[in-house]
């Protein structure tokens, strides 16, 4: 218990992530500018709730990291920007359509689209941020960036109904929760790592490399975002705690809590997972830090981390694969 509480209250020093974009300088402002034009519509509530869900304070590490990997290959292009404002609108309108399904009322410490506009705003201008992304994939006009980019689409798709269908499950195994957790957040970061390759007609080897690169840091990021879930304050995730919880989503502290909780935490744990709330709140937390569940979970984030890092040997030495490894290091560090 003792290790685990140490570990939800050390303070590591606080990542620059303004210091890594700036590496990107030029190309970032260019992605901004690019996110902001392609937002454009005549429609006057599509540019409203886009705007709002665009400018709600998100870190955009999606974006940066098709940056920082097009550049980490030598691509001395420009369709990296369209590359990463694509990965961008994907991920924003995935966001539009989880706070709907899962009855969201804050993120990033802001009231959600959907608290907002309502849900069928939320619903319909995220169908609007898909189809644009796909009419961007066809400015870059290149038949395997759109392969790359649909499957993802696809996949995270797939795995929002897997994750309903492990809502409610007290059952729900970790195969099945990593799957989720890789398909509705790996598998984005993966594309984007693998578009910046496809642009620098880097070899399958790179290209290989980065997929496993994406796909680690992004399961690396959702692990430590679901231990956060029970450790963090509103402030500081922009989510009240027990968020998960309250919506019956079974993530990984509690099915290693579940597995080894006492009687009395166990049927806690199933009942919360059955029928959502956090009525036993306290017991729960209680039992995530006994069971060493949380400890459990950030462990399991800094392997995929360090698997990242491994990755990344195949890359030439810059200061653009310096920043791809504080990337993966501030995956498995930050508190927010």
């Amino acid at each position: 218990m003792a290790g685990a509480m140490q570990l939800a209250q050390a303070k590591p020093p606080r990542f620059d992530l303004d210091a890594v974009r700036r590496i990107v300088g030029e190309d970032w402002k260019a992605v901004n500018r690019e996110i902001q034009a392609q937002l454009a519509s005549d429609v006057a509530l599509v540019n409203s709730v886009a705007h709002y869900i665009i400018g709600s304070g998100g870190k955009r590490l999606r974006p940066l990291l098709v940056l920082l990997a097009a550049r980490a290959c030598g691509y001395a292009g420009q369709q990296h920007v369209l590359g990463a404002a694509i990965i961008e609108f994907i991920h924003t309108a995935t966001l539009l359509h989880d706070d709907v399904v899962d009855k969201s009322d804050l993120r990033r410490g802001q009231e959600t689209a959907n608290h907002v506009f309502g849900n069928q705003a939320s619903v319909l201008v995220g169908d609007f941020l898909y189809s644009r992304a796909f009419q961007m994939m066809v400015q870059v006009g290149q038949m395997r960036i759109m392969e790359v980019l649909a499957d993802a689409t696809n996949t995270i798709a797939e795995g929002e109904v897997m994750q309903l269908m492990n809502c409610r499950d007290p059952e729900t195994t970790e195969a099945r929760y990593l799957q989720v957790i890789y398909r509705k957040t790996g598998k984005l970061f993966e594309a984007g790592m693998q578009i910046g390759a496809i642009l620098a007609a880097q070899t399958l080897a790179v290209e290989e490399a980065l997929v496993e690169y994406g796909k680690n840091i992004g399961l690396a990021f959702q692990l430590v975002d679901d231990a956060l879930d029970y450790q963090a304050d509103a402030g500081e995730l922009g989510k009240n705690i027990g968020t998960d919880l309250a919506e019956g989503k079974p993530t990984l502290p509690l099915i290693h809590a579940l597995q080894r909780g006492s009687a009395r935490e166990q049927l806690a744990i199933r009942r919360a997972i059955e029928h959502g709330g956090i009525e036993d709140l306290a017991t729960i937390l209680s039992a995530l830090q006994t069971t060493g569940a949380l400890a459990y979970t950030l462990t399991q984030a800094r392997e995929a981390s360090r698997r990242a890092v491994a990755a990344l040997a195949r890359l030439p030495d810059s200061v653009y694969k310096d920043a791809l490894v504080q990337l993966a290091d501030f995956a498995v560090e930050r508190r927010y």
